[in-house]
């Protein structure tokens, strides 16, 4: 029997099983939740009703398409920003205004706002621009653009069943898939994104739904969906969680001082935690010296700290900070090839004059 929805609903080993495969991977098929069920002992019409109740108690966020965002043409960066106590939610206000912020979080740290940003192809202010605009509007003391400058790893699935472990697998998608992925995005790419990239209806076909929308048969729209992946545009289709409802209540940004000659070696060891979501290169500066940024989640910051414990006893790097979230102010998935940036930039640019 499922149980009712609820902010306090309780998840059941079966709730737990699903969310598990569906971060990984959510079926490109037609009838989606009908093969999700054969695989868990469900009928369709009951992991729609276990998702639809998840969905209500805020522990599934969204389910679609993932992009990379360079491999669309889009610039991107993490931005740190200094902001005064008192300005902080205002600060935040006004930076999540922007439609490429994807991520905003209050960390405990002296650079205490953390967010990433996209621009498009043809953005006229770039992404430079676009974030001298941010630090602008928001009344930051300091702003530091700290762009990927290898990424060793993206994707994390949060095991629901274990927590936080230091438990190894290969990384779902890396910097040798980013470079390999096809580029040549065509208006056909662009209109199957643009569907794609929505939360999936819960309806036995949701593809039939979303092909009609878009003037394309469900199987046309799978192909396209299929070829986005081959391409390795599109990096996976799947679930996203919203993490402290899903009990992963910590989040650790660890963050950590290389040597140079050691970044390659030490970025590969740390992409193989199933704990990180995010391994990244990224660019220093002189009040900010740490180079490799490894995102850890877990169920508490005991967790997350054993993981990073276990990551620096492998590696043998101890230079590190753990960054905490406070305070999550904005957490979404870009939109891409919509009209909203273009919008933003109309109403802003005259800021930087």
């Amino acid at each position: 029997m499922v149980s009712t929805a609820s902010s306090t609903r309780l998840m059941d080993t079966l709730d737990k099983e699903i969310l598990n495969r569906i971060q990984r991977e959510f079926p490109l098929k037609r009838e989606p939740f009908e093969a999700m069920g054969r695989d868990v002992g469900l009928t369709g019409d009951e992991v729609i009703r276990r998702i639809e109740a998840l969905k209500r108690g805020r522990v599934i966020r969204q389910i679609s398409a993932i992009f990379d965002t360079r491999v669309l043409g889009y610039q991107s960066s993490l931005v740190a920003a200094k902001i005064p106590a008192d300005r902080l939610n205002s600060a935040a206000k006004a930076i999540n205004f922007h439609p490429g912020v994807s991520h905003n979080y209050e960390r405990d740290n002296a650079f205490n706002l953390w967010y990433t940003v996209a621009v498009p192809q043809d953005s006229r202010l770039g992404l430079e621009g676009t974030v001298d605009v941010l630090h602008k509007i928001s009344g930051a003391e300091k702003t530091r653009i700290l762009p990927t400058l290898k990424l060793f790893k993206i994707g994390v699935t949060l095991d629901m069943k274990e927590g936080a472990t230091a438990k190894k697998e290969a990384p779902q998608y890396g910097e040798a898939d980013r470079q390999s992925a096809d580029r040549n995005i065509s208006e056909d790419d662009k209109a199957a994104i643009r569907a794609l990239q929505e939360d999936v209806p819960l309806t036995p076909r949701p593809f039939d739904l979303w092909g009609q929308q878009v003037g394309l048969t469900h199987a046309e729209l799978l192909e396209r969906a299929y070829d986005l992946r081959e391409r390795k545009i599109m990096r996976r289709f799947s679930a996203v969680l919203y993490h402290r409802k899903a009990g992963f209540r910590a989040n650790a940004m660890g963050v950590w001082k290389v040597p140079e000659e050691r970044t390659e070696e030490v970025g590969q060891v740390f992409a193989q935690y199933q704990a990180v979501s995010h391994c990244y290169l990224r660019p220093t500066y002189e009040d900010w010296p740490y180079s490799l940024f490894s995102m850890v989640h877990g169920r508490t910051e005991e967790e997350c700290e054993r993981v990073l414990d276990a990551m620096a006893e492998e590696t043998g790097v101890t230079e590190r900070l753990s960054l905490y979230s406070t305070r999550e102010y904005k957490k979404t998935r870009v939109r891409y090839f919509t009209p909203e940036m273009e919008a933003w930039e109309r109403l802003y640019a005259g800021v930087l004059r």
